[in-house]
């Protein structure tokens, strides 16, 4: 059974304090102020002729348009589930543990330079499968193309540009200092595309290599990732034979502050394994690990 925690002072909205990081973790936060200075830089590339295998088959078994950006969603889910220290997020130089994992993604209505562009959030639970990401983040993304409202972070970033300069810069001031001290509205929260677990982009689905998106100082999002386009390689084999691999690029901008580089390499390594074998995908994780009190 999962642990039910009562909320405590000191805890957000959003998230709940960690109080018990030995004090080296706790005090980084007061030396590294913000998201862009405490910004590591990651690349790396997976191998996919398992997963493009999977993925043909689940296709042709009714899941069209399951892609890799649903294998990437449902891997960081499984591995924050084993190793929630990447779930974390700073506020207020503190600490917390999200109280749930939020993708964000911008979504454009349609193909062409002009169609405008939304921002989605979609929250999923730690023992989500590949299937229940392509299920909600589908529903999520169509609701974005068809909805000819605002959603609400347009509506409140357009009631804002309707004061004056000077009174949207204190507007602002005044959004942050709630934010540092936990007293942000929830419905602000909710709708904010810069408050969330990972901005997810799939830039190979416009047929580009992937970028170091930089993080944003205003909010709590600790991981930008951005996915490239599928590429082949020719490999020698261990018998001297000239083989064909396909690969897919990645680049990773996150927040150094919310755990150690030995916790995030573990996690890496599960995070490349899950893709690789998307098959472990398919069922829920037998446990979900708790992070620290």
């Amino acid at each position: 059974m999962e642990k039910k925690r009562k909320r405590r002072w000191g805890d957000r909205s959003d998230g709940r304090r960690l109080r018990s990081l030995d004090p080296i973790n706790a005090i980084m936060p007061f030396i590294l102020k913000t998201r862009t200075s405490s910004s590591n830089n990651f690349s790396d590339s997976i191998e996919i002729s398992e997963a493009e295998r999977f993925l043909r088959k689940k296709r042709t078994e009714g899941y069209p348009g399951l892609g890799y950006l649903h294998l990437f969603i449902a891997a960081y889910i499984r591995v924050s589930s084993q190793y929630p220290g990447v779930n974390r997020f700073i506020s207020g130089q503190r600490v917390f543990a999200r109280n749930n994992i939020e993708f964000v993604m911008v979504v454009k209505k349609g193909m062409s330079i002009d169609a405008p562009e939304t921002s989605i959030k979609v929250a999923f639970n730690p023992r989500d499968t590949v299937i229940d990401v392509y299920d909600r983040l589908n529903i999520e993304i169509k609701k974005a193309r068809e909805e000819r409202e605002s959603n609400a972070a347009l509506t409140i970033a357009r009631t804002f540009l309707k004061l004056p300069r000077i009174l949207l810069k204190f507007a602002i001031f005044l959004l942050e200092v709630m934010d540092y001290f936990g007293f942000m509205p929830k419905s602000i929260i909710n709708a904010s595309p810069f408050h969330g677990s990972i901005f997810v982009t799939d830039l190979g689905s416009i047929g580009l290599p992937p970028v170091y998106h930089h993080l944003y100082d205003f909010g709590n999002m600790p991981v930008f990732i951005a996915l490239g386009v599928k590429r082949k390689v020719n490999e020698l084999t261990a018998t001297g034979e000239v083989r064909q691999r396909r690969y897919i690029d990645y680049k990773v901008v996150m927040d150094e502050r919310i755990c150690d580089g030995f916790y995030f390499s573990q996690a890496t390594k599960v995070f490349k394994n899950l893709v690789c074998r998307p098959h472990l995908l398919m069922t829920p994780p037998e446990t979900v690990v708790e992070d620290i009190d």
